[in-house]
């Protein structure tokens, strides 16, 4: 598909992303447990979208249409309609045409497409918004709220904690496929906190991994799932963060962008998209992320652009081995089984080849569900015009790309960016 008109991210924000064992989250232990609450859905919406149009320098009053990313509101916070929610966060956006956009952990990028639609279809201010709070209930309840991005009826039963379980499937078929090393494997972990720790706004910022304390389970770092076939692949360190946070960005035509634009450098193109969708029931194969692999096709179709020319990518590494499955199916890695060429180069470090997830992606940076897809937006774009401080790429990057996942593969959605 070829727009008719060009779209631009002339400003985005991320709240600081919380959650357990991030110093300002409120937890039992904490010294301001019982004094202190944290912040709530409706906070995050309203924080992130106002700091993004602060940062675009585009007034509330401005914004013409708006979507809201968010998988699971009315179970983790009791509050879905968030459009509605999003029409409080500022008197002058009241009365605007707002709407939440719902894709399990892939939210976020479907209400940013969404917006891109938008200003295609004409409109010049578009508002995107993705939050999500997931600390409002234990761990247990928790997973059983984010099966749902699962077939439900035939899935739920692998593990209490249904998603690990897939995924720790998913790391047993690659290793008997192409035979992945545990210590491989701790080193994409180990590089995911490596950069969250360059980053203030990271879940996980002030937490260590070694290779050593990801390559093996502990007490502190056990295999936790009760499936005896899948618990020995996959352990807490290989995980995604439960995290509380939001994001937003403003995504404005051609002629808002003459309109707004302070500089050359405030905004970066989003130059093609992929969206697709494979049926709930699968995958098929475990080695493959072949939704993923037909969004990633489209949208370089129409970036004119292709693997080779990408210089920092935002992948959806809700798991360690979905990083590697990700990168093989974006075309990084040279086919089925490449992903371990790329970790024996550290193609994927900051200073790589490809550098992917440099603010610690869904592993440390966390993944609050429905903001996820929106922040890699807000992180390519900061990449691509130099701001990302002490985990910046060297050698200012020109192109970048991000991939967001929506349950095991099901829900795909892949943008690419250029800087002006």
């Amino acid at each position: 598909m070829q727009r008719a008109r060009k779209v631009f991210v002339l400003g985005g924000a991320n709240t600081p992303f919380i959650g357990k064992f991030h110093p300002d989250f409120v937890w039992k232990g904490h010294p301001d447990f019982g004094k202190k609450d944290n912040p709530t859905l409706e906070d995050y919406v309203r924080l992130a979208a106002l700091a993004a149009l602060e940062d675009a320098g585009v007034p509330p009053k401005d914004v013409e249409k708006g979507y809201v990313g968010n998988f699971a509101g009315e179970l983790f916070s009791s509050q879905g309609h968030l459009g509605a929610v999003l029409a409080s966060a500022h008197p002058d956006l009241a009365y605007k045409a707002f709407t939440r956009l719902e894709g399990a952990c892939a939210s976020g990028a479907l209400a940013l497409v969404a917006g891109v639609d938008a200003i295609a279809a004409g409109a010049d201010v578009v508002l995107v918004v993705g939050a999500e709070v997931q600390t409002t209930v234990n761990a247990k309840v928790g997973a059983d709220y984010l099966a749902r991005a699962a077939h439900y009826r035939t899935q739920r039963a692998i593990d209490p904690f249904t998603f690990p379980a897939l995924f720790a499937r998913r790391t047993k078929a690659y290793t008997e496929a192409f035979g992945l090393e545990r210590t491989e494997l701790a080193r994409v972990v180990a590089n995911a906190y490596a950069n969250a720790n360059q980053n203030p706004q990271a879940h996980m910022k002030a937490v260590k991994m070694t290779v050593e304390q990801a390559a093996e389970a502990s007490d502190k770092n056990p295999a936790f799932l009760e499936n005896e076939e899948l618990k020995p692949w996959l352990k807490v360190s290989d995980c995604s963060q439960v995290s509380d946070g939001g994001s937003a960005v403003v995504l404005v035509s051609e002629a808002a962008l003459a309109r707004y634009a302070r500089t050359a450098g405030d905004a970066v193109e989003l130059v093609g998209y992929g969206h697709a969708t494979g049926p709930i029931e699968g995958p098929g194969d475990l080695t493959r992320m072949d939704v993923t692999k037909a969004a990633a096709d489209a949208a370089y179709a129409e970036a004119g652009l292709g693997p080779a020319d990408v210089q920092v990518a935002e992948v959806h590494d809700c798991f360690a081995i979905a990083q590697l499955l990700a990168c093989e199916a974006l075309g990084f890695a040279g086919g089925p089984g490449g992903a371990r060429k790329l970790i024996a180069e550290g193609a994927m470090e900051r200073t790589g080849r490809i550098p992917v997830n440099t603010g610690g992606g869904l592993m440390a940076f966390g993944h609050p569900v429905g903001a996820t897809g929106v922040k890699q937006a807000v992180e390519v774009r900061r990449q691509l015009l130099g701001r990302c401080g002490g985990y910046q790429v060297p050698g200012q990057p020109k192109v970048g790309l991000a991939q967001n996942m929506g349950g095991d593969d099901r829900t795909a959605v892949v943008t690419i960016y250029r800087r002006a």
